[in-house]
């Protein structure tokens, strides 16, 4: 089952001043406290009475099925209740609500390695496979909700990443809050999902050049080696232009980059061309990753051109990944199942679904390489290989 990251609370009280808010779970006997943001996570009847007895301003409160936070009778000012569906959430994570409609999302999850921010719904590009399909809308102010979040996240959070839509849409709000996170979150390692479009931009490459991150890293597309192929996948014409030298311009300010090609049928029987190119004129890249696709969003609705059993390019992936490692370009192998690959490629291959929608099927009981396996999407309209089958 796909994790429930966003949804409409019970109630919603004690924010008439406010129409977004954002909030930080804690745990009963938490004493700390954050300009009001952070709220008590309640779970039971009994926590509900010692939240009472001990005056709490501020409550979260998870349905346990009783209905014993129906009723606002004691309940504090400051209250917001949700369905039984939100029981994952606790001590640490951090929620946006919108309070007129009592909506509210899943910002950031304490324990959770996979944890993002869409930046923005806005794209320049129209991708065949976009998961996120953009939007023409002024969603500005998801940027003043992330930099709402950041003081709330946790100080040892490893990584971040940032996604969108285009999170360079508003260049310069953004690179703030790339500095903000500098600041605000010095341990953590940032990586931001873009088209990289962008960067053929002197400005904006010098802006965030001089942002000067110590864990910063661009992760952009290229879909082949040629143009024509890209600008199709991509849909937007001279974006393989903008997006090749936008790479090159970053990289000549000694910025970290990381190339990513999602494997579909318009890429996927080319991958050996297009690893080849980038061997001979990106080496220098810091990382490549080859990807496996996530069937939703456009994938589904561009199926037809799309869907490609992994098992028919399951050859030409191998050798693609040789190509590169004898290039000494570092190369990872995400969102695909250890069954469908060459052993040689196994080294490579990395657990990258995100923990919310990642999940097994009953055939990969008994597999010996479950553990290291990346499992499939839970997410849109699951597609699986003809091949898969335990290892044993």
């Amino acid at each position: 089952m796909t994790l429930a990251l966003s949804g409409t609370a019970d109630r919603c009280r004690g924010f008439e001043q406010h129409t977004r808010s954002v909030i930080r779970l804690k745990a009963l006997g938490d004493a700390r406290s954050s300009a009001g943001a952070d709220f008590t996570v309640v779970r039971t009847s009994d926590d509900l009475k010692r939240v009472i007895q001990d005056s709490h301003e501020a409550i979260f409160a998870i349905d346990d099925g009783t209905g014993c936070f129906l009723s606002s009778e004691g309940l504090p000012r400051r209250a917001i209740t949700v369905p039984a569906q939100f029981s994952y959430l606790a001590p640490g994570d951090v929620i946006g609500i919108h309070t007129p409609s009592r909506k509210f999302r899943t910002l950031y999850r304490h324990n959770s390695r996979h944890n993002s921010f869409l930046v923005t719904e806005r794209c320049n590009n129209y991708c065949l496979m976009c998961s996120q399909p953009p939007k023409d809308i002024d969603d500005r102010w998801i940027l003043d909700e992330i930099r709402q979040s950041l003081p709330l996240l946790d100080k040892e959070t490893r990584t971040l990443t940032f996604t969108g839509g285009e999170p360079l849409s508003d260049s310069v709000e953004f690179i703030g809050l790339l500095a903000d996170c500098r600041d605000q979150l010095p341990k953590t390692a940032v990586q931001v999902l873009t088209n990289g479009r962008a960067f053929a931009k002197s400005e904006i490459v010098d802006a965030w050049r001089k942002v000067n991150h110590p864990s910063l890293i661009a992760a952009i597309p290229v879909y082949a080696a040629v143009d024509h192929v890209h600008d199709y996948v991509v849909q937007a014409k001279g974006a393989f232009d903008e997006t090749i030298l936008g790479i090159l311009k970053l990289k000549d300010r000694g910025q970290r980059v990381e190339v990513r090609v999602v494997l579909h049928a318009q890429t996927a029987p080319i991958i050996l061309d297009t690893c080849r190119w980038i061997a001979r004129n990106l080496s220098f890249v810091d990382h490549v990753a080859l990807m496996g696709l996530e069937n939703t969003g456009f994938a589904i609705a561009n199926e037809a051109q799309l869907w490609i059993d992994p098992i028919d390019y399951r050859a030409a992936l191998a050798d693609a990944v040789d190509v590169l490692v004898a290039a000494e370009v570092n190369v990872s192998v995400y969102n695909l199942q250890r069954c469908v690959l060459a052993q040689s490629v196994w080294p490579y291959a990395v657990q990258s679904i995100s923990d919310w929608k990642n999940a097994f099927i009953s055939e990969c009981e008994p597999c010996t390489e479950k553990s290291r396996c990346a499992g499939f999407f839970s997410s849109g309209r699951p597609r699986r290989s003809k091949a898969i089958s335990p290892i044993l």
